[in-house]
């Protein structure tokens, strides 16, 4: 709390009521509105203070007396003190003195003694005593009025005091001058005495004048009084009221003439000033016959005013007359106000009036036979009537068009709207102008402009809103949602659309977000009506559900195109991510994209006060991925068709045995070759399509969650780890598929190329190079590796690694087959099976190096030091013989 004002200064200290004084102190208010109290010795002043600083304030004194202190009162620092104080006097105010009152002047002021002095006074009085006040300018230091309460010093006042006025103005004069002074007052005293004598002297002639007409009256007074008495004003007096009855009895016939002309006169003017009444019955049947209903307020509402109290019989029967064509009227507004449809504009007009003229006939016997109708409610409750009747007016006729149109809609132009849509905009736009309307009227009653002495009915009014809402949203789920079950919306609504054929609701689904954006444009209309939020509610709930449907379609519709996609598969490689790959899952991320620009634009893009239809765990989230897994799985399927479907229909090319007579099928120099996709072999086509499976495992999966979460669509991981898992299945069954149809063939001609001519491992032979056998593993292994390195590096190593699998097991059980070996043969089968593992180490798994090792295991009996060293003479020999063909194996698998 700030610190108590104090008063320190004060300039004047002393003067009359409405002295302008300048406080001055510590602590004063901190602004305007701080300053609440003023008090001069005693009296309050706030109202005349004027706030200048903390230091300063202005104002002006009020009626006190006396000595006293200057109390400053702020809301900050609450009563204040003062260490100096004010004197406040009441001054005698005279003509010449400044006052804030007009003075009335006295007499005495103005006019001095005596006839002589008739003209106003001079501007400033002399001293009585004739002294000059000069030199006296010195005042006595206390208040005189503290020393003479009742008394002052003004000569005009009856409580003059002399000593007061000598204190006042001589207090510096000499004592001899004062008696100087008394005796000039003497001298002026007689001097005026002497003064009205000579006045009656110079006007002597005048005087006489007088007297002589005095005496003139008084002689004229006698003589009356001779002639006629003493009694001269009562013969007057008869005499007038002799002549004034005569000249009754001279003028009654004329005068009882003139009283029936005046009374003729006034009957008639009487009866054109009330022609307005007279003709009133017949005026209010023809403006309400003209629509002119203002016209007949106003005009029954200034009849009711001048003649509603009138106790003649004529007026009271023609109000009755009146009273009951009003009554007719009103009866014909009502049912105006009902019929429908008409304008809002037309229903208030018809409605103030009614209310006006049910006001006008409040409380009579007429007027109360409908004195339980509200006109503004029944208005209300007819609007709303009329909107549920056109909404299921609207909704039986395209019903039963489109009932009778089943056979028509087969060859109906794509490009031409379907029924469900025109019926769609229709209704949108019956809600988009009649539900503000019935909005709109209602406002008006509950605000008071339309509502007479009657109670409003607020629930009766929101329950109205509500459930034309509702009949409203009901009619939109029956035309657009024609795709999910309505079982339960049909049994509660007892309302159903025709099923369509098949091809007709076809043509229906791509007009769905034109559905959407007619509801749209309709829910934008009455969002900007204040709605409550209850209603509002169930617009958004239907948008809502309209915008998951468009997405669904849209990606259905999305899905069925990639169904199509391998129609359009060319085979051409052009991915540089992952060679081998086709342009295949290029159009397939091309598809979805394009396909979520769409579902943007259209439904997922959220308007005025629409949902969020990705929120955690919500319905919109759970089809987004549901529909994405049919989509990704559609795309699978497709690459699977793509390699089994072209598998049953070509014969492929098996490798067989050179040895035996089958060479190899020559295999085309490139995918497309050519000759275009009628050259692609069906191991060309395998094998894309693992390179496609791998790529969209590898790198389109990752990619797609980017794409969904650049559109503002969460992190797909559920659909994304299904379709990797679908693909990852497709991917191993294709693997499988390739491995058996290269691995076969090639494993089943080594036994037979190995025993060859009645070959035997027992027997010696010649050594130095590799058994045709294995020379022709080598080769066929060669081939099976140029064709997979040619289309997809990448898949080198999953796919040779099952053949070498194979290939080493076939070893290994042929080895162990073989009861003994001789000596030779025993180098010859080490040479074959370690060039064979050394060749293809970089294929070579931890199964395939049991199997190899089991076969040189397998070799009885076990070499010696000397058959040790001769088979790394011949293996290396070797070795650098095949160099080319074990080339390809060396290199290294991206």
């Amino acid at each position: 709390m700030a610190p108590q004002p104090v008063v320190t200064g004060l300039s004047p200290k002393e003067g009359p009521p409405g002295t302008r004084v300048i406080i001055r102190g510590e602590f004063l208010g901190t602004r305007v509105q701080d300053l609440i109290g003023l008090k001069i010795c005693g009296s309050d002043c706030l109202l005349s203070a004027e706030w200048k600083s903390p230091n300063k304030i202005i104002a002006r004194t009020g009626p006190a007396k006396g000595k006293g202190d200057i109390i400053v009162t702020t809301l900050s620092g609450g009563v204040g003190t003062s260490t100096v104080q004010f004197r406040a006097y009441h001054e005698t105010i005279g003509p010449l003195k400044e006052s804030a009152v007009w003075i009335e002047e006295s007499p005495s002021q103005n006019f001095a003694w005596g006839r002589r002095t008739l003209a106003q006074s001079g501007l400033t009085q002399e001293d009585p005593l004739g002294l000059s006040i000069e030199g006296n300018e010195q005042k006595i230091p206390e208040d005189l009025r503290d020393l003479f309460p009742e008394a002052c010093g003004d000569l005009s006042q009856e409580h003059f005091s002399p000593v007061w006025f000598l204190l006042e103005n001589h207090l510096a004069t000499s004592f001899e001058d004062l008696k100087a002074g008394l005796s000039y007052l003497k001298r002026k005293v007689e001097s005026q005495k002497e003064g009205q004598l000579s006045f009656l002297k110079s006007n002597a002639g005048s005087v006489i004048d007088q007297l002589d007409t005095l005496m003139n009256i008084r002689d004229k007074l006698q003589e009356d009084v001779k002639l006629h008495g003493n009694e001269t004003l009562n013969i007057l007096e008869t005499s007038i009221e002799n002549s004034i009855s005569e000249s009754q009895k001279i003028f009654t016939d004329v005068l009882v003439r003139k009283e029936k002309a005046d009374s003729t006169r006034s009957v008639l003017f009487a009866l054109s000033r009330h022609k307005f009444l007279f003709c009133l019955p017949n005026s209010v049947d023809r403006r309400a016959k003209a629509g002119e209903y203002d016209i007949v307020v106003n005009d029954y509402s200034r009849a009711k005013n001048l003649f509603g109290k009138t106790e003649i019989p004529i007026f009271r029967k023609v109000l009755e007359e009146v009273d009951h064509r009003i009554l007719s009227i009103r009866k014909q507004l009502h049912e105006k106000v009902v019929k429908m449809p008409q304008s809002v504009e037309q229903q208030k007009k018809l409605i103030k009036a009614l209310i006006s003229l049910e006001l006008q006939q409040s409380g009579t016997p007429i007027g109360d036979k409908l004195r339980n109708i509200d006109p503004a409610w029944d208005a209300i409750e007819a609007r709303a009537k009329y909107l549920e009747w056109t909404f299921r007016q609207t909704f039986d006729q395209h019903t039963s068009k489109d009932s009778g149109a089943q056979e028509k809609a087969k060859n109906r132009d794509s490009s031409q709207a379907p029924n469900r849509v025109n019926f769609c905009e229709e209704l949108c736009d019956i809600a988009a102008s009649q539900l503000p309307d019935l909005w709109r009227l209602g406002q008006l009653y509950f605000t008071g402009e339309l509502r007479g002495p009657h109670d409003p009915k607020p629930g009766d009014f929101k329950r109205m809103v509500l459930n034309a809402i509702e009949k409203f949203c009901v009619y939109l789920r029956l035309a657009i949602l024609i795709a999910t079950d309505q079982r339960a919306l049909r049994q509660s609504s007892g309302l159903a659309w025709p099923i369509g054929s098949a091809s007709a609701t076809h043509q229906f689904l791509p007009w769905i977000p034109q559905c959407l954006r007619f509801t749209r444009i309709a829910y934008a209309t009455l969002i900007s009506l204040d709605l409550p939020s209850e209603a509002l509610d169930i617009i958004q709930k239907l948008i809502d559900e309209v915008r998951l449907f468009c997405f669904s379609i849209i990606f259905k519709r999305a899905t069925d195109r990639c169904k199509k996609l391998g129609s359009q598969e060319t085979w051409e490689l052009g991915v540089e991510e992952y060679p081998g790959a086709t342009l295949l899952p290029a159009a397939l991320e091309a598809l979805l994209i394009e396909t979520l620009d769409e579902v943007q634009s259209v439904c997922m893009q959220r308007e005025t006060r629409e949902g969020n239809l990705l929120e955690p765990q919500s319905d919109g989230q759970r089809e987004v991925t549901q529909r994405l897994q049919e989509f990704l799985s559609a795309f699978s399927a497709v690459i699977e068709e793509l390699a089994f479907h072209s598998h049953d229909e070509e014969t492929p090319t098996h490798n067989v045995s050179q040895l035996l007579g089958f060479p190899n099928a020559q295999q085309p120099d490139s995918v497309a070759g050519s000759g275009g996709a009628a050259a692609v072999t069906w191991e060309q086509r395998m094998l894309c399509c693992l390179a496609n499976y791998a790529y969209c495992n590898k790198i389109f999966f990752p990619r797609l969650g980017d794409i969904f979460v650049r559109y503002g669509y969460p992190l797909p991981t559920l659909a994304i780890e299904t379709a990797r898992y679908t693909v990852n299945q497709l991917f191993t069954n294709l693997l499988e598929e390739y491995v058996e149809h290269k691995g076969d063939p090639l494993v089943g001609t080594i036994e037979p190329s190995m025993y060859l001519g009645r070959f035997q491992w027992d027997h010696e032979m010649e050594i130095g190079q590799l058994r045709p056998y294995a020379h022709e593993c080598c080769d066929n292994l060669v081939g099976v590796y140029s064709e997979i390195y040619s289309i997809s590096p990448a898949l080198l190593r999953p796919i040779l690694e099952s053949i070498v699998q194979t290939i080493s097991e076939e070893l290994a059980r042929l080895m162990s087959c073989v009861q003994r070996f001789s000596f030779t043969g025993a180098i010859q089968a080490h040479v074959d099976i370690r060039l064979l593992r050394d060749s293809l180490e970089g294929y070579v798994n931890e199964t395939a190096k049991n199997y190899f090792m089991e076969a040189l295991e397998a070799i009885n009996p076990p070499l010696s030091g000397e058959q040790k060293r001769k088979a790394d003479e011949i293996l290396e020999r070797v070795k650098r013989n095949m160099r080319l063909q074990l080339l390809c194996f060396s290199v290294k698998d991206p």
